[in-house]
């Protein structure tokens, strides 16, 4: 009885159902044998082309391909980002004290382990200055302290080149600014300072106009004659005189050492920028990390805010200490400390490749591109008039004196974004499109096909057994 259900049944479905060829093999009655053969290979071959292909395509939609798109929007007006300089000498000679030189001369290169005078150093120093720096670092009546008095972050704090000092003119969109509008950071190169950083109850400058005169304009004197005697490669002088910059978003903390650009004295550097928004996709499809750090030291996260993290971290960890440009309740590393721990550590850090900081991209990111031009300053019609005005020679003006204008190159933004380019709705699209075309059938057909699962099933010809 059951056999004699399902060959009804069967033979009903195959006859009617919307299956291509399928009706073809089973009727009509009396068909010949050749002809039912062909439309049984027909049909395989078609469900194995049909099989071959949304395997293919299922494979594809597991790969979680993605597409860059990339446009330009314009704005009326655009938030100016923060504007992070650093004088590339981080203590200044001329400030030091003989307590200062006991404990971090050393450390600066000035002294030997011993605290005596680093014979190089008298080489590279002017003249007039010899008897200063022998009277400076003659220890044999002095009286040190115990420890060292104060903090590295007082210290460098207080010897590092100071705005007020280095500010010589400011103009931002053509009206003065001053030294109030630039706010304290710490970075591998001491005492910085940041134009539109992001400060609580302050609105950020914005700029409704693209090119000069609608941006940053400062000159400084970088106070060259008052740099660190350099006799060889240390960790904290430098071979270069100027500043450096490194223009990057409120939400970004400086990293200025590796980010930022050089700026040259004797010169007006021009940089003519543009703000990119790029946005990435969190994982299957991407890499990106739209989380904060565990360590709350930064609320938002970028790939500068892990870095930092992450030596901070490792500093504490190996030096139980920090430096001054690190975030957190540590305690700050002494010049002994610096000089034998901590630099040491960052320098291995740094050294081995894959088991460092990795840091993922951020999710949503700000970034600014940058061109740069510069010419010579002064002229020789313009040399006169600054040295009136500064009170300077035209040989110090060409040594110590430069002018940063940073500005936008137009009022647009470019937007990056990483998308989906396979979802799922593509996915049915493309296995629909080819059930169509192998096979004739549907989402109906499939219906069918369940349908007559449930007619031929055990438990329904049970129950249509009972019934009767």
């Amino acid at each position: 009885m059951w056999r004699s259900v399902c060959q009804d049944v069967s033979t009903a479905l195959l006859a009617r159902t919307r299956l291509h060829g399928l009706r073809y093999i089973v009727s009509p009655p009396g068909g010949s044998a050749g002809r039912r053969i062909f439309w049984l290979v027909a049909l395989c071959t078609s469900v194995g082309f049909l099989l071959s292909w949304s395997s293919n395509r299922l494979l594809h939609w597991l790969s979680f391909p993605t597409y860059t798109r990339v446009h330009s929007e314009w704005a009326k007006e655009l938030p100016f980002p923060t504007v992070t300089i650093c004088n590339n000498n981080p203590v200044r000679l001329l400030k030091l004290t003989k307590s200062d030189l006991y404990f971090a001369g050393h450390w600066l290169g000035l002294l030997l382990a011993n605290r005596t005078v680093r014979p190089l150093v008298l080489d590279l120093l002017h003249e007039e200055r010899h008897a200063w720096f022998h009277k400076l670092t003659d220890f044999r009546l002095f009286l040190p302290p115990r420890h060292f008095e104060g903090t590295t972050l007082e210290f460098m704090g207080r010897l590092s080149h100071q705005l007020e000092d280095m500010m010589l003119s400011c103009k931002y969109r053509g009206e003065a600014c001053g030294t109030h509008n630039f706010t304290t950071v710490f970075t591998r190169y001491g005492k910085c300072y940041m134009f539109n950083a992001a400060e609580e109850g302050k609105t950020l400058r914005t700029t409704m106009k693209g090119g000069t005169g609608n941006g940053l304009e400062i000159m400084l004197d970088i106070q060259q004659d008052e740099y660190l005697p350099v006799w060889g490669e240390t960790e904290e002088t430098a071979f270069e005189a100027g500043i450096r910059v490194q223009i990057h978003s409120q939400a970004e903390p400086p990293f200025v050492h590796e980010l930022g650009f050089g700026v040259a004295p004797g010169f007006q550097t021009f940089v003519a920028t543009q703000e990119q928004r790029l946005t990435y996709l969190p994982p299957p499809w991407g890499e990106c990390v739209s989380t904060a750090l565990t360590s709350g030291f930064f609320p938002v996260y970028s790939v500068t805010a892990c870095r930092i993290d992450c030596e901070t971290r490792y500093v504490v960890e190996n030096c139980n200490c920090r430096m001054v440009h690190m975030p957190g309740d540590a305690p700050y590393c002494t010049p002994e400390q610096y000089k034998d721990c901590a630099e040491p550590a960052l320098a291995a850090l740094s050294a081995v490749e894959g088991s460092g900081c990795v840091c993922r991209t951020p999710c949503n990111t700000t970034r600014y591109n940058k061109e740069l031009s510069m010419v010579k300053i002064p002229s020789k019609t313009s040399a006169r008039y600054l040295e009136k005005r500064f009170n300077r020679s035209e040989k110090y003006i060409s040594d110590n004196i430069l002018v940063l204008d940073v500005f936008f190159e137009a009022l647009n933004y470019e937007t990056i974004e990483q998308k989906k380019a396979y979802e799922v709705a593509g996915l049915l699209g493309d296995i629909g499109g080819q059930m169509g075309l192998f096979i004739g059938a549907s989402i109906l057909t499939i219906l069918e096909m369940f349908d007559y699962a449930y007619e031929v099933s055990p438990h329904r010809n049970t129950l249509r057994a009972s019934g009767r």
